[in-house]
């Protein structure tokens, strides 16, 4: 069984910075992408960031030039670098990835998620 753990959220003011990581951990697989979603209170889920495992990057238009994800393809981890955080970025943190088990089956595993809190 895989399980993604977050690290890194925490209470931050505005116009700072945070590094988020997690880290995948249990059976072998090979993930070919990895990401980061949010959800704030009362809102659903929304996109951050994504990487595949060629390095391919995307973000939501929100975290543009201020948020970079990176990934180590080698330990399945992924990191999201956020800066310049604004108040409205107040959210749980969640990863996700999707890949392939040994067996060659198909697998996406989300994270507990970890709190990011940005205040005035």
């Amino acid at each position: 069984q895989v399980q993604l753990v977050e690290s890194g959220g925490d209470l931050v003011q505005s116009g700072g910075s945070l590094r988020l990581s997690c880290a995948a951990s249990g059976s072998t697989f090979m993930f070919y992408n990895m990401g980061w979603f949010c959800q704030a209170p009362g809102k659903q889920r929304e996109f951050v960031a994504t990487i595949t495992s060629g390095g391919i990057t995307n973000y939501a238009a929100s975290g543009k030039g201020r948020f970079t994800i990176s990934a180590d393809n080698a330990n399945n981890t992924v990191d999201l670098q956020m800066s310049s955080l604004k108040p409205e970025s107040t959210a749980v943190y969640y990863c996700d990835a999707e890949g392939r088990t040994v067996e060659g089956s198909y697998i996406e595993v989300w994270g507990q998620g970890t709190l990011v809190n940005v205040s005035l």
